[in-house]
């Protein structure tokens, strides 16, 4: 079983440089963000979202290949 559960994936695709995908989940009853380049799937930020306000996010090498193969199965 997953340690995260997906809620959402937005790609940017309009951009006219770069294009983004940014996928949303929950992980230990936290909410998160992590936003990655498309073309290669490099990560650009990650967010958990608490209280109202974002921090940056302190996430383990396990959970963002995890997420990283989820989003490549999804574009």
């Amino acid at each position: 079983m997953k340690a995260y559960k997906m809620t959402n994936m937005i790609i940017d695709d309009d951009f006219a440089v770069e294009e983004y995908v940014t996928a949303e989940f929950t992980h230990n009853y936290d909410n998160y963000s992590i936003t990655f380049k498309k073309a290669d799937l490099e990560i650009i930020n990650t967010w958990v979202f608490k209280d109202g306000t974002s921090f940056p996010a302190d996430l383990s090498d396990e959970i963002i290949e995890s997420i990283r193969e989820d989003v490549k199965k999804r574009i």
